[in-house]
């Protein structure tokens, strides 16, 4: 028998595929719309959110019996509040230009939709290992999100990669520049952003609706 069961890595595949937190559940919207321009902090930001999702996942979980049900979600904020305290303090001490660049969207991890949702919807009722899966395949979903909206965002409205050239001097002189492209700066507005996100949203929807079909 292999590490993980087939519905252990459900747990981690159902989020990626067919129930992704952003395009199916629609959480997370605002994270995906304001960190995206750059693809370098839409994937710090995705793991970032992996790191606070997945270990407060497991905490909750491994406290869940002594939670009192009045005062669980304060307990559930200051579990993710700590957690976001590491990462930013992390990021400030091994990549202060990313930490100023993300600012205060590292501290909005806290209110999160799919943080809080995951610690109420499943890690209260789970657990540690089959919480902590959870967390990594919901995380995983919305950082792939994160991840191809940047790529695109990023391309096309800076011409980079990761900060890298890419669409440049090299690409003008192959006669790319002369068919009409040139870097569009509008991509690297808020609207752009939820444009990418709409068209990701109508695929992965269309995609759900043929797999009903076929079944």
């Amino acid at each position: 028998m292999g590490l993980l069961s087939k519905k252990d890595a459900k747990l981690i595949s159902d989020p990626l595929l067919d129930n992704n937190p952003i395009t199916i559940q629609v959480l997370g919207i605002c994270s995906a719309l304001a960190i995206t321009a750059e693809l370098k902090a839409s994937i710090v930001m995705a793991i970032s959110v992996m790191f606070v999702l997945a270990m407060g996942n497991v905490v909750i979980s491994l406290i869940r019996n002594i939670i009192p049900s009045k005062i669980r979600i304060i307990v559930q904020l200051v579990i993710a509040a700590a957690l976001v305290i590491i990462v930013d303090q992390v990021l400030k001490a091994y990549a202060y230009e990313l930490s100023k660049q993300l600012s205060v969207f590292v501290g909005l991890i806290i209110t999160n939709c799919i943080i809080m949702g995951r610690f109420e919807a499943f890690a209260l009722a789970n657990g540690p290992w089959k919480s902590f899966l959870d967390g990594i395949g919901n995380s995983a979903g919305y950082g792939l999100i994160l991840v191809i909206v940047a790529f695109f965002r990023e391309l096309l409205g800076s011409g980079s990669l990761l900060g890298f050239k890419v669409l440049g001097d090299s690409v003008e002189k192959t006669g790319v520049y002369a068919y009409g492209y040139e870097n569009n700066g509008f991509m690297l507005l808020a609207p752009m952003a939820l444009i990418t996100v709409g068209l990701i949203i109508w695929v992965q929807r269309s995609r759900n609706t043929a797999l009903i079909e076929d079944n």
